[in-house]
């Protein structure tokens, strides 16, 4: 990995993720966005609604990864406790911070913010908010560590508005190979060597099944494009040989 690769990794919370009840919508969605940044998302861990679980994901990721991004958990029911572990995570004091109930009061009145909705409002100390277009209810960035909605507009609100002040790398540039027609097991020797050849690059090869059948792609990924140009011809003509019979 060079130097300046700039890493993240994301931590899903919530317990109705692990039970199959929520089907996550934004795994792929942040994946995509912060390759369109060139930032490369290298983990993702799914945690369960308890304290010591997301408190030593957040210290290990952080201290991992450039950014860490979570997402779910910052709502006003008991089982939102997102802000309260990131808190504990920084050692730091939470509390209802004036600026996060000021964007709240742009949706409701302030007689109708109860102690639940107030729940929204607690902010780590030090933390900077996210803000929240749809709902008002705010995110926030403490650190290397963005807190974000687990409703899926929510978060890509969110991810849009913080993304300005993300450090940016050259994005990840791919090429991809049609091997259909060809078993993986037939090309997997002769790929592997290819990888080999061009080791700043991410080589792979990646099957689908469809009532017409199994169709293979291989994909080349990376940032240098005189080297991903090489590699895609090589691969082409691999895969031209074994289609012709030839070894």
């Amino acid at each position: 990995m060079a130097e300046d690769t700039i890493t993240a990794a994301v931590l899903v919370i919530g317990d109705e993720i692990l039970s199959g009840r929520t089907k996550d919508k934004n795994i792929g969605y942040i994946a995509e966005y912060l390759t369109g940044l060139g930032i490369d998302l290298r983990e993702v861990r799914v945690v369960p609604d308890v304290e010591e679980e997301i408190v030593g994901a957040v210290n290990a990721l952080r201290a991992r990864y450039t950014y860490l991004f979570t997402t779910g958990g910052i709502g006003p029911t008991h089982d939102d406790i997102t802000a309260d572990c990131v808190a504990k995570a920084f050692g730091v004091s939470i509390d209802v911070d004036p600026r996060a109930v000021e964007m709240l009061l742009q949706r409701m009145k302030r007689e109708d913010l109860n102690e639940a909705r107030l729940r929204m409002a607690r902010i780590p100390d030090g933390a900077e908010l996210v803000e929240n277009p749809i709902s008002r209810a705010p995110g926030f960035k403490l650190g290397n560590v963005i807190v974000m909605a687990g409703v899926p507009a929510i978060m890509q609100a969110m991810l849009d508005n913080v993304a300005p002040g993300l450090a940016k790398s050259e994005p990840v540039i791919s090429e991809t190979l049609d091997a259909a027609g060809l078993p993986e097991g037939l090309y997997a020797a002769p790929l592997a060597e290819i990888a080999k050849r061009y080791p700043g690059l991410s080589i792979g090869s990646y099957p689908s099944y469809s009532p017409a059948g199994f169709t293979n792609q291989i994909v080349a990924r990376g940032r240098d494009r005189s080297a991903l140009d090489q590699a895609a011809a090589d691969i082409r003509a691999m895969v031209d040989r074994l289609r012709l019979g030839e070894s």
